[in-house]
Order: structure tokens, then sequence, then C-alpha cells
């Protein structure tokens, strides 16, 4: 008895589609053809294909399998590392699905950086886009002043996400005014105000660069004036030598609440 292709494939519990890749890559013997020109499949046929599907369900490569010439050669070695590759992606998955929890619990956005969950709730759009640019640039230890700050929003950084893009002169400047405060006891009490380079994931110029980008493209004008002007008041008479304008694309994402 000979099974075409199609019947061959439903026996064992794949695809015609796949029977096909396994003859291209040289897996599966092509069989005799009938003399009208279908195949017809053999039981080595059968045994073969249920070999190769069962040495990739157990997580061998395709290029692996079509080195053995018998499932018995397959070295304890490469059993081990499948092992511990399976070992690895069970561990993220099982971290995969503590951290859905914690975002359903929390109601968060999905895109939320670990963490966060908790207080995304009232974050401005621009100010969790920021987060997810420290996430990448900044080191954990970043991420956890910054997470301290996050925790403690000041009513202020309310009034900078709803200051409008035509703010009038005497807006920015008390707004400013008012933010420095905050900004200046950040700066005290956790380093990655002052100086984020330090905690830098990439080079330091890059880290300033991607952020400043950010800053410049995720807030308006009026609050970019707002963020200047903190800046260079909570800044007012220290020996830093920071430049302003690359002073607050670190800061502002680190104070008055951390978010910006």
């Amino acid at each position: 008895m000979a099974w075409s292709t199609r019947e061959l494939a439903d026996l064992a519990g794949t695809t015609i589609k796949a029977v096909r890749h396994y003859h291209a890559l040289g897996l599966l013997d092509e069989p005799h053809r009938a003399g009208n020109g279908y195949k017809q499949y053999e039981t080595a046929h059968l045994v073969r294909l249920l070999q190769i599907k069962r040495l990739s369900d157990l997580g061998l490569p395709l290029a692996q399998i079509a080195t053995m010439d018998r499932t018995d050669q397959v070295p304890d070695e490469a059993i081990r590392l499948i092992d511990a590759e399976l070992a690895a992606t069970i561990e993220r998955l099982q971290r995969v699905r503590s951290e859905l929890a914690v975002i359903l619990r929390h109601r968060a956005p999905i895109d939320a950086p670990r963490g966060f969950e908790s207080v995304t709730q009232s974050l401005s759009d621009s100010d969790r886009a920021m987060l997810l640019i420290y996430g990448q640039v900044l080191d954990e230890s970043a991420m956890g002043e910054i997470r301290e700050l996050v925790s403690h929003r000041d009513p202020v950084d309310d009034e900078f996400d709803a200051l409008p893009v035509d703010a009038d002169e005497a807006v920015i400047q008390d707004l400013a005014e008012r933010m420095a405060g905050p900004l200046a006891a950040a700066q005290a009490t956790f380093p990655v105000v002052g100086d984020a380079a330090q905690f830098s994931t990439h080079s330091a110029e890059r880290t300033a660069s991607t952020v400043s980008q950010a800053i410049g493209d995720l807030y308006h004008p009026a609050q970019l004036e707002v963020l200047r002007r903190a800046h260079t008041i909570a800044t007012a008479g220290s020996a830093s030598g920071s430049d302003p304008d690359h002073g607050d694309a670190h800061s502002r994402g680190t104070t008055d609440g951390g978010s910006k």
C-alpha cells in the first residue's frame, strides 16, 4: 500500500507544505511516482517523517536533524542544550505572566515599563514615552531612582502637562519658578537627576543626544521653555557648568515626579 502526499501528511499530523519543505532540505527522501505522476509514499517515509516531527517537537533544529543518519545519534550535549534553552524559555514565560498579572491588577497600559505599572495611569502620554526611552538608555539603578521620583508626583506636574502651547510669558515664568524647587530637591537627593550620564547603558554622548531629542519631540515649545528656565533657576550658583539645554534633557526625566 502507498500513500499520497496529503495522506502521508494527515497520518503524521503535519502539512503538505511541511512534507515538501523536508524534501527540499534533504530530510525526507523523495518517493517513487506512479504512472500517473503522483508520489507514492511507503512505510519508511512515514517512519522518517514521524522521526523528523518528534525531533523537531523536542527542539532539535532541522539543520541538525539533516546531519543525523540515526535518531539515536543525537549527542547528550545537544539534548542538554535543548533542555537548558527550554528552561530559559519557561522562566521567561513565567516572568511575562507575572508582569501581565501586575499590569491587569493596576489596569496599566500594556507598554508600561516593569515596576512602573502602579503609577503610569497618572502620567501623560509624553511622560510614558519618556519612561520607555529612559528604560532603554539608563541602567536599573537609575530606573529605580526614577521609579521613586514618579511615585511622589508633585502637583505642579499636572500644571506642566496642561500647559497650553500658547502660554504667555507670565504663566511660563511662574510655572518655571515653582518647578525649580522640586527640581533642586531632586538634584540633591537623586544622583541620576544631576548626572544621568553615569548611569548610561550606551555611551554618555549617545544617551544625552537620545534624551534631548526625545524631550524636544515630545513636549511643545512652551513646556520646553518652562524646563529650561526651571533648570536655570534650580542650578543657579552651582559649579556644575552644565549646559542648561543639556541639563534639562537629563533632569526633566527625573524631576518633580520623575516622569519627564
